[in-house]
């Protein structure tokens, strides 16, 4: 197993030397090295005698499928450090929906995954865990929870984006080579159909959410880590040539192609993972979270595969966008933070989360999931969104907001694949000139 921050990777952890004002100044690239410190400092829990450390906590999770099975062994484990800390665990579907509604109070759990909010808003809801000086030393992507140099959350885990495939499917159909290119990722799409009976491309249309999986790749086409920035300075960021356009147009050429399901309305996303562990399905475009989740379906886990989004940039790397998942962090009205944070540190060093969810733990110098070794064996640059400019933090969803188009919503995309199959009148170029207006005009007047 090769050690993360000794990968040829290069990754791009976004290290800041300074945050100012919930906005942080990253340096330019870097590569990761192996630099395991012993960032041994101490949280309010370690300079509490544990078998003192008493009350009851509750976590709040999106994992509702671990709820009666690995998280309470974790809280088992928990408790032999802490045996007079109670813990206990309460899942959400609809995670963000419930969440939001309970933070209106100050019910909303002891530990619990931050939402999508912004930094600006993390000090009225969350503990303070630490800087981000001390806390950056030894935890992966913690800017993502950082407002002006303290960190109010840390990720639970860290992800890649990219493609979801079964291998026995590929080998089945004649696949010698995992593609990287769209016109290469077409052909083998094509041979699945051709040499097997699986779905070669399965869309979870119907979910609507799981379309935003595509979004992610979008800085494995730039291979820019100021993508993002850069779109405040972009009237047509849809236009041919442009990133988002490449990638869409792959969406819109595997449904018109007849790559996909037959019935996009029908899928179902939870079945999906059943389906491609049965080898139903070739491949589901997604973050490598869904790794374990389709794997706990298959007879075989080393069937699932998952490999870097098909495309070489101009100059000729193949890029991956990386990041923290969900921040887990302290709800500031708990009445019992020492053992919330207690069990917060346990969470992240001691239970074996990541693992258990073949994912990239968040602390510094360990092991990288075995599922990730195609990005290895094929040289993938991992990289991250840097953040805004000074002065800019914000802009680009205001723009998304005025124009109505929701980069990580699902409604642009259902209209590409609904056009692909033929269901509306529209072309690929109607849609992305749409877009095109509709932003250009949103950002004249929000970019002064």
């Amino acid at each position: 197993m090769k050690k993360i921050l000794s990968l040829t990777l290069v990754v791009l952890l976004l290290m800041m030397t300074s945050l100012v004002a919930c906005k942080n100044d990253s340096e330019s690239e870097k590569t990761i090295k192996n630099n395991e410190s012993d960032n041994n400092q101490a949280t309010s829990s370690e300079k509490t005698n544990k078998d003192e450390l008493k009350g009851e906590i509750i976590v709040l999770t999106n994992r509702t499928n671990l709820v009666d099975t690995d998280f309470p062994r974790y809280a088992k484990k928990f408790n032999e450090t802490y045996p007079k800390v109670k813990v206990s665990f309460e899942g959400m579907a609809d995670y963000e929906g419930q969440v939001k509604i309970r933070m209106n109070t100050e019910d909303y759990g002891d530990v619990l995954l931050i939402p999508n909010i912004s930094v600006t808003e993390m000090p009225d809801f969350f503990e303070p865990l630490g800087s981000y000086e001390e806390l950056s030393e030894k935890y992966v992507f913690v800017e993502k929870a950082t407002c002006n140099d303290v960190v109010y959350g840390i990720p639970t885990v860290a992800g890649v984006d990219g493609v979801l495939y079964n291998k026995k499917v590929f080998q089945n159909a004649g696949i010698e080579k995992l593609p990287s290119t769209p016109d290469e990722f077409i052909m083998a799409l094509k041979k699945i159909k051709e040499n097997t009976e699986a779905i070669p491309l399965y869309t979870n249309y119907a979910s609507g959410w799981a379309l935003s999986q595509w979004q992610g790749n979008v800085l494995s086409v730039s291979g820019d880590s100021d993508f993002s920035n850069h779109l405040l300075d972009n009237d047509t960021p849809f236009a041919e040539g442009e990133p988002m356009h490449i990638l869409y147009k792959l969406m819109y050429d595997v449904a018109k192609e007849g790559l996909i399901e037959d019935d996009p309305m029908t899928t179902d996303f939870e079945l999906s993972k059943q389906m491609i562990a049965n080898g139903e399905i070739g491949v589901i475009v997604a973050g490598s979270w869904i790794i374990p989740q389709a794997q706990e379906f298959a007879e075989n886990p080393d069937d699932i595969g998952f490999m870097p989004f098909p495309y070489t940039n101009k100059d000729g790397n193949v890029y991956s966008g990386s990041g923290g998942d969900y921040c887990i962090a302290v709800n500031k009205n708990s009445k019992n933070k020492e053992a919330a944070e207690a069990f917060l540190y346990f969470f992240l060093n001691e239970s074996g989360f990541a693992n258990d969810q073949n994912a990239i733990p968040p602390v510094k110098g360990a092991d990288m999931p075995s599922s990730l070794e195609p990005y290895q064996e094929m040289g993938v640059k991992l990289i991250s969104d840097n953040p805004a400019p000074e002065g800019k933090e914000g802009l680009v969803n205001e723009i998304q907001n005025e124009s109505e188009i929701g980069f990580y919503n699902d409604d642009y995309k259902k209209r590409i694949i609904e056009a692909g199959i033929g269901n509306t009148d529209e072309t690929f170029e109607d849609i992305v000139n749409d877009l095109n207006e509709r932003w250009a005009t949103a950002r004249k007047n929000v970019v002064k």
